[in-house]
Order: C-alpha cells, then structure tokens, then sequence
C-alpha cells in the first residue's frame, strides 16, 4: 500500500505538472471553488455568476468587462469527465419562471466551464490578440470542507470533541441515552451499529436545521451513492481505545479511518487540492438570528475551514515543484438583500470580525483575503417607512412561507461588530439588548434586458476580486 501510495503520488505531480506547463504557456485555467455551509446560497451564486458573465451589463466592476476587454464568453464542455456538470440551465430556468422559486440545494460535487475571450491590456494590448481564459467553477457542499480537519484527528479525538461538544444539546438527547447504554467492548452486532449511526445521523440534521455548523462527518448529511455503506456506519462511542478485536468499539474507529481514507482523501485529492480561488458563502443574518451560540460556532466553522486550505502564492515554479496554493479567498455574508443598503457596511465589519482569525492566517501564508455582503440574486426592493415618527430603512418582497408582499425591518446591526462577537464568546443565551429578525423571501419575477444577467448586490466586485487579474 505504502508502494502503490507513492507511485500514485508521482503520477499526479508529472500529471499537475504537465497541466502547468500547458496552462501556463497556452489557454490559462482558474479553478473557482465555491462552498459555504447549509443554506448559503451556493446554488444561485453560481447561477447568477455564470448568467452575468454570459451577460455582462450588470458587471461594472469587473474591469474587463467595463472596459470592453471581453469580446465574448460561452459554456464549453467541463474538463473532468467523471464529475456531473452543475445544472445551470435548470437552475436558471426556476429562477426565471412566471412563478419563480429558489433552486435544489447542493447536494454533491459538480463543475460547469466558462470560457472567456480576453483582450489584454497594458503594453501587451498592441503586440497580441485576444486570448482564451477558461474559468472552471467547482461546487460542492461546505459540509464536506469541514470533513478535511478530520485527516488530522485520531477516532478517540474526534470522539472525544464531539461528546464534549453535545454534552448539552436538546438535539443530542436521544443519542446521549442510547449511549449510555452502550458496551463499546461487546461483540460487533450490526444492527446496533446501524441504530447507532442512524442516531447520531438524526443528531446532526437536527442540529443543522437548529443552527449549529459543527456537523461532522459531512457525508452523514449528504451521504449520495453511500447510504447504507460501513464507511458511513458509525458513531462516536466512549471506551474505543480499548476494546478488543471484533468488537463494536473497534470496528467503530475502523470505520471511521475507512471513512477518511476512502471518502475524505479522495475528495482532497482529485479535487479540493486543485483549487486555485475560493469563495466560502456564510449566511451571517441567520446565525445572528439565531443567537450567540450560532454566532460562535459559526466563527469556530470558518477558522476550521480555513485550517482545510493550502494559502499562498502560485508561482509558476512553486506550481510546477509543490502543487497548486489557493491564492485568494472571498468569505462572504450572502443574502444582503434581506438589509437595507444603509447596514450593508456594518454586516460586511460583521463579516471580518467573524473571519478575523482566519484570513490572519491566510494572509500569513501569502494569500489575499476579503470580506463582503453580497446578494448573488437581489429578491427585494428598498424603502424607507415611518412607524412612530421614526424612520425605518426597510425592504420589500414576497415572502416565501405566504407568497405575500411585505415591508420587512430585521432591527439595527450593530457598528462595532464586538457587541455581538462579545457575548458569543461568551456563550450568552441571548442578545440583551436587541432581538434581531431574519424573513425567507421568494425570487422576484425578472424580465431581462438583451445582454443583462440578474440583478446582483456586488456580485460583479465579487468577481473582480477572484479571477479579475487573470483577465
């Protein structure tokens, strides 16, 4: 096994190299990694990404596109063969039906292709003609992301977190007690370790929809071709270290390194590795709505996530010797059109804050970092209400529970983010001083102009930020 490991690295740094060289000296190749945890938006991002690319006149702030310099962009066929390509006429299309609804949730990897017709500037402008840049965004579930900090952790650490961390969780109640029922010495019974598994399995979607981003093993949630298979049959059960051979102990944290040798590495290797920009999409409104504790944790889940990537430079030489470093990461807080215009700088300090200890990190290593509210898919209009001789800045939409239209005012963010980062540390049950509101808005009907993608809330930014200077 050590052999054949080896010999399969070899073979990948002669393939990555070979791509390199050909990149580089030919058409350029960006690999654009979008995530972001449940409900982040992943979907319509990229939906709106590509519409707006295909369709510029929405995309001021990507230079290239201001300026003229892209002369033509189209979907060409995606370069990895054994990855589904993401559904982006599908998704489109419900989000520009007479009866608009948001698109199906990430549920596995994909990968679609955009290729762009470049004119380049500055001293080149007169000496070369237009060159061919292919941007290949990869998507896949944030959930997954989280799994790559289990590559460092042994079965008894992982358990050992988890059990702290669920300690007292109303979610976990029903698998504390089939815990503390449980022989980690008796012999394997099957059945046991599946009702384990489906346990701990109903634990984690119910944390999930509770707010809580600390749901580890991703694929419980999202198991795909997996459901029902041994690498996802098992659960963090106490005593392990010292159970005997054949017993439900033992085969427990077998599983568990089945589970990152055979589904955490290679999802690593084929294609998280590869990656050369990354956006990781956060719903701060939500976890602000739902408490200090969601605040928290979700500051824990970005400083995790991060520790998941290889920060730095791509140089070509580093490139050709060490493999890819992703050398820009965008976190940003999506669904900025649930606030006014006038709070959008206080969620993008929100945003840092929360970030903080991640990007340092980033940074340290050599990779460019940002934070930013954004709305891929604006869904709301904005308006400014009186209600008792104050003025509220609201907005507007449909709702997606009622399907009627509403004014919506979600309270006031504060402007020094430590008001909500103070008592998060701190563990506090609720806000003290402000109740802060989050509504679910259904896409808005769109009419679009010829060569005009969606409207967006800094998406075109967004995307200077990321891929602008290979353009």
């Amino acid at each position: 096994m050590v052999i054949s490991t080896i010999a399969d690295g070899i073979v990948r740094t002669i393939e990555g190299a070979r791509d390199t060289v050909n990149e580089t000296l030919f058409e350029p190749v960006i690999r654009l990694g979008v995530t972001g945890l449940a409900r982040s938006g992943k979907t319509v991002f990229i939906t709106s990404l590509v519409a707006n690319l295909l369709d510029r006149g929405r995309m001021p702030q990507l230079f290239a596109a201001a300026e003229g310099r892209i002369s033509a962009a189209y979907l060409k066929p995606q370069p990895d063969d054994t990855v589904p390509r993401f559904e982006y006429e599908a998704h489109l299309g419900t989000l520009t039906a007479r009866e608009p609804h948001w698109p199906d949730s990430t549920r596995a990897i994909s990968e679609l292709r955009v290729s762009l017709k470049v004119q380049p500037n500055g001293l080149l402008v007169g000496l070369q003609g237009p060159r061919t840049v292919h941007l290949d965004i990869v998507d896949y579930p944030g959930e997954w992301l989280l799994d790559l900090a289990l590559l460092d952790k042994s079965y008894d650490e992982w358990t050992a977190d988890v059990l702290e961390r669920i300690e007292t969780r109303s979610e976990a109640e029903s698998y504390r007690a089939l815990l503390d029922a449980t022989d980690a010495t008796a012999k394997l019974d099957e059945p046991e370790a599946q009702g384990l598994a489906a346990s701990f399995t109903e634990y984690l979607q119910s944390a999930r929809d509770n707010g809580y981003y600390d749901c580890t093993p991703g694929r419980f949630l999202l198991p795909g071709d997996l459901a029902g298979s041994p690498a996802i049959t098992f659960a963090p059960i106490r005593d392990a270290a010292n159970a005997p051979r054949r017993s439900l102990g033992h085969e427990m944290a077998r599983r568990y390194e089945a589970y990152k040798s055979h589904v955490v590495k290679p999802f690593f290797r084929d294609h998280f590795s590869r990656i050369d920009r990354q956006v990781v999409l956060v719903d701060a409104l939500g976890a602000i709505h739902n408490g200090p504790r969601a605040v928290e944790d979700l500051r824990g889940a970005m400083t995790d996530i991060l520790s998941a990537f290889r920060p730095g430079t791509n140089a070509f030489l580093s490139r050709l010797l060490l493999g890819k470093r992703v050398e820009r990461i965008l976190f940003a807080a999506s669904k900025a059109d649930h606030l006014h215009h006038s709070q959008h700088p206080e969620l993008t300090a929100i945003m840092e804050a929360l970030t903080r200890d991640a990007r340092d990190k980033a940074s340290f290593a050599g990779a460019q970092t940002a934070s930013m509210a954004l709305a891929a898919l604006r869904a709301t209009t904005e308006e400014t209400l009186d209600h008792n001789g104050a003025k509220l800045d609201c907005v507007r939409g449909t709702l997606l529970d009622t399907g009627k239209q509403a004014a919506f005012y979600p309270g006031q963010l504060p402007k020094d983010p430590s008001h909500l980062l103070g008592p998060a540390r701190e563990r506090a049950q609720a806000w003290l001083d402000q109740d802060y509101q989050i509504m679910r808005f259904s896409p808005a009907p769109l009419t679009l102009k010829p060569g005009y993608g969606p409207p967006h809330i800094r998406l075109d930014k967004a995307t200077q930020f990321l891929v602008g200077d290979k353009l």
